[in-house]
């Protein structure tokens, strides 16, 4: 027998302020319209921060849903991992203010700084733990406040982000070793700094001391996504001998309804098997993953032993893929 990290809940939190895409564009004057954002990425709606609200204040709460949907309490919780380009502050790390909040004294709490790709690869690092005994209940979570950190005069960025944040649960069980467990089968992450600055945020505590903002020269990401993204949805699939047709749901990163698309065809799934929250949501980076999941799971949609395949791509380039039974 071999020790799984086992998906034991899931849950999300969108902020209450919804904005749609004419809203967005009367409210800061940019030159756009519905019909031009909806067509060339899908979105038609994002959620924005409240005044108050941050990326730990986001994370706790869709903690507290996956622990309640897990029916564990807070204090059994002994590794918080926290994907966030947004955190509250460069320190303490965000995951530790998410550690207290929920009442977890136990363990040990960090982040992870990969933009989009943040989530999956939080997820891996916390199968790894739990693989090496190192944790038996771990919270992933993926939390983003990008309001802050966007060009509102910028209509190529502004438009295709909002916040939220997604958590996941993983408890140690036991499996077999082979591609019929639940749990995490493998997680497989890349990164190529040679392309760091088509998508970036110009700026920080240890350049110029700034916030700074998003840039992204998006034809650029547009072209490695697809490629980038399918290589490794093959090499995990190869990885644990499983075939496309294996495959029963498709939990991609919420960046663009094209990229959705193509990768949904790549693997031979019908729509209605590619969990898409991008249009309501837009691309909330390293929640968009855990938000997915969590919308799909808490509608029934997603069975006991499910094969998903969850994948991103951001700024780095990092990109990465997990493989898991529900």
């Amino acid at each position: 027998m071999v020790t799984r990290a086992i998906i034991a809940g899931c849950g999300g939190y969108l902020p209450d302020r919804v904005v749609t895409n004419d809203a967005l564009a009367e409210a800061f004057g940019i030159e756009t319209s519905d019909a031009w954002i909806v067509e060339r990425t899908g979105i038609r709606q994002r959620h924005i921060a409240a005044p108050g609200e941050t990326a730990s204040s986001m994370g706790a709460a869709a903690a507290r849903q996956a622990l309640e949907r897990a029916g564990v309490p807070g204090a059994e919780v002994d590794c918080i991992i926290v994907a966030t380009a947004t955190p509250n502050s460069a320190f303490p790390a965000t995951a530790v203010r998410i550690q207290a909040a929920i009442g977890s004294t136990r363990g040990f709490a960090f982040d992870v700084s990969a933009a989009c790709t943040g989530f999956v690869y939080a997820l891996g690092v916390a199968d790894a733990m739990i693989r090496c005994g190192q944790a038996r209940c771990a919270l992933v979570i993926g939390t983003e406040v990008f309001s802050r950190i966007l060009d509102w005069t910028d209509r190529g960025t502004c438009v295709l982000f909002g916040d939220g944040a997604g958590a996941v649960l993983l408890m140690a069980g036991e499996g077999r070793g082979d591609a019929t467990d639940r749990g995490i089968l493998s997680t497989h992450l890349h990164s190529d700094g040679r392309h760091g600055d088509i998508l970036l945020v110009d700026g920080g505590p240890g350049s110029n001391g700034e916030c700074g903002k998003l840039r992204m020269a998006g034809k650029e990401v547009f072209r490695h996504a697809v490629s980038k993204l399918a290589a490794v949805v093959d090499e995990a699939l190869a990885a644990n001998g499983l075939a496309q047709s294996d495959v029963r749901w498709l939990i991609p990163h919420q960046a663009n309804a094209r990229i959705i698309d193509a990768m949904g065809k790549k693997l031979g799934l019908p729509k209605e098997r590619v969990v898409v929250t991008v249009d309501r949501h837009a691309n909330t980076s390293a929640a968009s993953i855990p938000l997915a999941l969590a919308e799909a799971a808490g509608r029934g949609w997603i069975e006991r032993g499910d094969l998903m395949v969850l994948e991103g791509i951001g700024g780095g380039l990092t990109w990465g893929a997990t493989l898991a039974r529900f």
